[in-house]
């Protein structure tokens, strides 16, 4: 394995979501990650969460493999698990047990709500989460009910990346003092924490809880999406006076006086109405051969299929194809310690995973 992340060992209990993302960036970044799942949990090609990892297959219900986890343990950085609160504990996997072991250890918990608090011990999806962090209801068209952001929001960015991010600011920490300590990641901390600029645009006036009526939910005609004449869409975002005036010059109604008034909020939704029609009078890549790679702030809308496909995305290699399933590339980039090629997971036991990490000392 190569990367920044290289030597450290993580241990990663099965789970679904956030905490697969979050093992798997670790592990794109170099991590050596063990994966410890229940008997007959094959690693599955088509998971792409689950890839670059080994695998121990270990009935936690026996008292023998959770020695075999503490063991492990013993050797590990990392623990991350995501089950509700109360559950590691009961399998004599907690906080506590651990950290006996290895007083160095990361552990850690990501959950929806939070290790307390009222809906600490409730179930609930990445909707629910966000639900309560104002993010979710900012998101939709005027009128209109919010809609989910598929999981992003929460499961994703509130909450893989953040524990992420906790686990590197504490492995920093541990150089220090020598100690490990326990993170709680929220995914309702996390949503509220990247809705952080919303909370300030509304406190200076410049964001309203209307749906739909603000610069970047929708609401300006410069920051959307438009359906061309082949019925397929486009991204526009030419917040910047210089970007703005480019597109309509590309858009051939830079000398329209309509369009002076590009910040008077009460003329955005007629506005919005007269830069749709110019946009359904091309297709999709004839507006991408005028607009594309220029300062206009535009982009092709692209599906699952076209993303990539798209020169830009090929010449950077943003995906890649792994036991013949195409998945994104590990990303951010590293220019002098560049990780390897994601790597199909594979069955292990403890004892070859201890002999590694022993070997790696």
């Amino acid at each position: 394995m190569a990367g920044p992340l290289t030597g450290m060992k993580v241990i990663e209990m099965a789970g679904l979501g956030p905490g697969p993302f979050c093992a798997m960036v670790l592990a794109d970044l170099g991590a050596d990650v063990v994966r410890v799942a229940r008997p007959g949990m094959a690693p599955d090609p088509l998971d792409v969460l689950a890839r670059s990892r080994t695998v121990l297959n270990l009935d936690l219900r026996d008292p023998e493999a959770v020695q075999e986890v503490l063991a492990l343990v013993a050797q590990a950085d990392v623990l991350i698990e995501g089950f509700r609160p109360g559950v590691m504990e009961r399998l004599g996997l907690g906080p506590d047990v651990c950290l006996a072991r290895q007083p160095r250890l990361v552990y850690g918990r990501m959950t929806g709500w939070g290790q307390h608090g009222p809906l600490s011990h409730a179930a609930g999806h990445d909707i629910n989460y966000i639900a309560i962090s104002g993010a979710l209801h900012a998101i939709g068209r005027e009128g209109e009910a919010p809609v989910p952001p598929l999981n992003y929001v929460g499961d994703f960015g509130g909450g893989a990346m953040l524990l992420a991010v906790g686990i590197l600011a504490a492995l920093h920490e541990t150089q220090r003092s020598g100690l490990g300590q326990v993170i709680d990641a929220a995914m309702t901390d996390g949503a509220a924490l990247l809705s952080s600029m919303m909370y300030g645009f509304k406190a200076s006036g410049q964001w309203s809880n209307h749906r739909g009526d603000n610069m970047l939910d929708g609401g300006a005609f410069f920051y959307d999406t438009y359906a061309c004449a082949d019925g397929r869409h486009v991204a526009v975002g030419a917040i910047e006076p210089q970007f703005y005036a480019l597109l309509r010059e590309k858009c051939g109604i830079d000398d329209d006086p309509v369009f002076d008034a590009q910040m008077d909020r009460q003329a955005w939704p007629v506005l919005k109405l007269r830069l749709a029609e110019v946009f359904r009078t091309r297709t999709r890549d004839e507006w991408c051969a005028l607009l594309e790679g220029t300062d206009a702030c535009f982009a092709p809308v692209l599906d699952w299929d076209e993303a990539p496909e798209h020169p830009h995305n090929r010449a950077r290699q943003t995906f890649t194809r792994l036991q013949g399933v195409l998945q994104p590339a590990p990303a951010p980039r590293f220019d002098r310690t560049p990780a390897d090629a994601p790597h199909a997971s594979a069955v292990s036991t403890p004892d070859a995973v201890r002999g590694r990490w022993q070997a790696a000392v």
